[in-house]
This record gives structure tokens, sequence and C-alpha cells, in this order.
């Protein structure tokens, strides 16, 4: 069902105009925003970050070794799904992937920045895009899945976030989420990529299990590139950026061999994840849980 962000009146109509108070979201660039406030509110993610982020995705160890991780959680706790909201889905990336994997099924996604939704615009057919606030997800009972990637570390009320994801989902549905984690690894990598924190394992669980899901699988990856990740943070320490430098970008662009030995590295480790395996430590965290 569909819910006024405005009284919290729930409906069914194929228009987003509320039976209670008549509030409508405005249109923005062909988008329904809901929140139109923060549209434009870069925080950071200018337009040419998403274009730039547009263009290293397709072929970044990176984001294609999460989309395969991603896939992986969906086959395997949640196999006859029909519908997925993805929140943050930047510039559609990994509904992309999802698309491919799992063709007629209903996807939509959520972004706050208009920059990102117009990238993935232009990568996306057949998905519902809009623009809104994680905190205020205009839907209740809705989806069987709801994805948040790389995205929670972002908001300052992360634990809003996803009390609104839970009401989101149908009573059978669940999440999955990945977050940046080890605290101790913040660097001015994390600032720039204008994170608000990073999770630990209890944190992380904690705040999913207050919102009311049940944990089923949690697992670190970037498990072997743990050290490098390390020496990255050491480094730039030692030698922080330069006055409008964008490191993040600058660490992705990396030429095609390295990236290769990466994917290589990755690729092996996904291979353990795939049989079961739960890491325990690594640069990234990845929750699968379900509303219980």
């Amino acid at each position: 069902m569909k819910r006024c962000i405005r009284c919290d009146t729930h409906f069914n109509k194929s228009d987003w105009r509320c039976p209670s108070c008549h509030w409508s979201p405005i249109t923005l660039q062909e988008f329904p925003a809901f929140a139109p406030e923060l549209a434009f509110v870069d925080d950071g993610f200018a337009p040419e970050v998403h274009e730039e982020l547009a263009r290293i995705e397709e072929g970044c160890f990176w984001f294609t070794g999460r989309n395969d991780l991603i896939r992986v959680a969906l086959d395997r706790f949640f196999p006859a799904m029909g519908s997925m909201l993805e929140i943050g889905c930047g510039t559609g990336f990994v509904l992309s992937g999802i698309l491919k994997a799992k063709p007629g099924m209903r996807l939509v996604g959520g972004e706050l920045f208009l920059t990102g939704l117009r990238q993935a615009d232009t990568r996306l057919t057949g998905v519902e895009l809009l623009q809104m606030d994680a905190c205020h997800i205009p839907y209740v009972e809705e989806f069987d899945v709801v994805g948040a990637f790389d995205v929670l570390e972002h908001i300052d009320q992360d634990q809003k976030a996803l009390e609104e994801m839970f009401g989101a989902l149908k009573k059978s549905g669940g999440i999955i989420v990945t977050v940046p984690q080890h605290p101790s690894l913040w660097s001015m990598t994390d600032e720039i990529a204008c994170h608000k924190r990073r999770y630990t394992r209890t944190e992380l669980r904690t705040k999913i299990e207050t919102a009311g899901f049940r944990v089923a699988w949690m697992t670190s990856f970037m498990t072997l590139l743990l050290p490098a990740i390390i020496l990255s943070r050491i480094k730039s320490h030692l030698l922080p950026p330069q006055a409008g430098e964008n490191v993040v970008l600058k660490t992705l662009r990396m030429p095609a061999t390295v990236n290769a030995a990466l994917d290589r590295i990755c690729n092996m480790e996904r291979g353990w994840i795939c049989q079961g395996v739960s890491l325990p430590f690594g640069g990234s965290l990845l929750c699968v849980a379900q509303k219980d």
C-alpha cells in the first residue's frame, strides 16, 4: 500500500494523491518527489560525482563484487521474491544487476538526490524511480525485500531508516544491507565519502533487531583485502589528500591489471561466502534480516 507521508493514511490508488488530506508529491524532472527540499542538497554528492560513479561502476571489482554478493543473498534467503525497494539507489547499478538476474520482478528505486536519479534513469528500463528520504518511506507492507547498500552510514537517523524499512515490508519480507565495518578504520576517506559512522557487528545487529527484525545471516566481506585497506588508511593519515581532491573516486580509478587482480581475490572470498561461511572481519558487513 501507499502511505501518505503527511497524514500517514494508507491507501491503494494508481496515483499518489492522498484520499484523506489530498496531499500529493510534486514532480521534479519527471520523478515524484517526497522530500523536494533535500533533492538539491548535495551533502558532498555533487553532480559530477554521480556521473563519474556511473562511468566507474560497470568495470570496478568493488561494485561488481558487491552486486554478486547481493544476488547470492537474494537467491539464498528470498528465492520467491516478487518485489524489491532499494533505498538510496544512487546511479541504479545494483538495480541494473538485479534486473538482469531476475527479469520480470517489480523493482523500485528511491534516492534522495536528483543527480543520482537522473543517472539511474539512463541505465534502467521498467523500474519505478522516486525522490525520497529514507526516514520517510511512502509505502507500508508493500515489498518482499528492501535493500540499502552502503547507505545507512550516510544517514544521521539510521535507526529511524531501519524502522521505516520494516514498515515498508510485507509480513514475510526481509532486508539486505551492506555497511562499512570497523570504526578503527575511520579516515579522511570516510569524511570525503560523507559517512557518519563505520559499524561494528554488535552495533549493526542491535540497531536491526531494535527495528523489529530477526537477523538471519551476517558476514564480513573484503576480508582478504583488509591489510590493503588498513595500509591505505595509514597513508591517508600520513599524506592527507589535497584540497578538493576526491580520494574515493581516485582510489576507484585503477589500472585494468590491478582491478583484475583484486577481482580474482574477491572471487575467491565470495566462493567461501557462497558456501555459507560467515567471515568474522573485513572492510564491509553484509546482513540479511527478516520481519519477525
